[in-house]
């Protein structure tokens, strides 16, 4: 099997959030980033499953800038055969779903995962616009993935069970929590993922679908107000001119 799994980063969870003065970019300043677990937990690694039990190759793409390739390279560590990186420095939702269909769609990869969604942004776009743009059959949240007889068959866990999906690649899969167990990168891998290539591809021009007005971080929840349970005529108080319930 032919396999491409669709890499992103994100900051890591112990991250400070801060953006810029005009509110409109998240600063990157001494912040730590790492692979979006989805893609790198469930996505690769059941990825990296599927091609050693059955053959074939697995390839990561990534649409970001030269910073993201260390992170690129632990892919390669863990297991991936080849990478590439599509140079696009500010990449919005939209134009990366266009520069991977762009980038995929004569390479006949009978799979393409992406994790159900990024910890970031928690947007769970990719998957149904590469779809889309690919005219291939799409399943998400797939936390269960076997392949037998030319057909893919699909878990989703749904609200009181389990909903079975089956459908004949290429596909599209959104890998969530279940469909593989994280795998950490040894030292073979390590060094063998320094010889493994990673190829950088221009960017096309694509135009942006959104624009992000500002950002704002959730306003700070004020401490608890105590108040005796026989001052009533406190209590009217608060909720009258203070919350302006009464």
């Amino acid at each position: 099997m032919k396999l491409l799994v669709c890499l992103s980063k994100t900051a890591d969870t112990t991250a400070r959030i801060a953006f810029d003065a005009a509110g409109v970019k998240f600063s990157e300043e001494g912040v730590q980033f790492i692979l979006n677990p989805y893609d790198e937990w469930y996505a690769l690694v059941r990825a990296i499953e599927l091609r050693d039990a059955l053959g074939g190759l697995v390839d990561v793409v990534h649409v970001g800038s030269s910073a993201s390739e260390m992170l690129i390279r632990k892919a390669l560590a863990i297991g991936a055969d080849a990478a590439f990186r599509i140079d696009d420095p500010e990449p919005e939702t939209r134009s990366v779903a266009e520069q991977i269909a762009r980038f995929a769609e004569d390479r006949g990869y009978d799979i393409i995962f992406t994790g159900k969604e990024t910890i970031d942004y928690n947007s769970s776009e990719m998957g149904s616009m590469l779809a889309a743009l690919l005219n291939l059959p799409f399943v998400s949240l797939c936390s269960k993935l076997d392949f037998a007889d030319g057909i893919l068959r699909c878990s989703t866990d749904i609200e009181g069970g389990t909903q079975i999906v089956e459908v004949r690649p290429p596909a599209v899969i959104s890998a969530a929590k279940g469909l593989a167990e994280q795998r950490i990168p040894n030292m073979k891998g390590i060094i063998d993922a320094k010889k493994k290539p990673l190829e950088v591809l221009p960017a096309s021009s694509i135009s942006a679908l959104t624009e992000v007005v500002r950002y704002e971080l959730p306003q700070e929840k004020q401490g608890v107000r105590m108040i005796a349970p026989d001052d009533i005529h406190e209590l009217v108080n608060v909720l009258k001119n203070d919350l302006k319930l009464i």
